[in-house]
């Protein structure tokens, strides 16, 4: 009973103003994301169009009222919000796959660097990344062990980051 009371009363105004408020951080998370995630999103024309000024504007004031402008332009339309919705927790999902791949790059680097769990590492790496150039990883992580080059150190990462390439 209590249920069907609920979903015919209308929204508090304290209610709307939260909805009002997820809506605000959703447009900002939207003006806040780089050029190569933004150029990711399928926006409609509209929704673009004040996003990109929301993201040119560079005065704080300026850049709220844009904000505001785009959260309302946002709830106008439930669709575009839940699409907009999925597609930001798409490429955080994305962004945290990358962030995990890139901390696990750095562990097998750390470790091939490591003179005591070189061997280890070395033959997982053979067996993750078969077209890897061995012989220069080899050589690039026995200067880090002996000499501390740093160089080497980066470059290991780069070329574990490449795949072999």
């Amino acid at each position: 009973m209590d249920e069907l009371v609920e979903e015919t009363l209308p929204l508090s105004k304290t209610k709307k103003k939260q909805q009002a408020k997820q809506v605000e951080l959703l447009a900002e998370q939207l003006v806040g994301l780089s050029d190569k995630q933004y150029l990711q999103l399928d926006l409609p024309a509209t929704i673009a169009q004040e996003a990109e000024s929301a993201r040119m504007t560079r005065g704080r004031s300026s850049q709220r009222r844009q904000l505001k402008h785009l959260a309302g332009m946002i709830r106008k339309s439930e669709d575009v919000l839940e699409n907009l919705v999925g597609q930001l927790a798409n490429l955080d999902q994305v962004a945290r796959r990358e962030k995990k791949q890139f901390h696990q790059l750095e562990k097998m680097r750390d470790r091939l660097c490591d003179a005591d769990s070189f061997a280890l590492a070395f033959d997982e790496m053979v067996e993750s990344i078969p077209d890897i150039d061995h012989k220069a990883i080899s050589r690039l992580a026995r200067s880090a062990q002996q000499h501390d080059d740093r160089r080497a150190y980066r470059e290991i990462f780069r070329r574990l980051r490449d795949g072999g390439e």
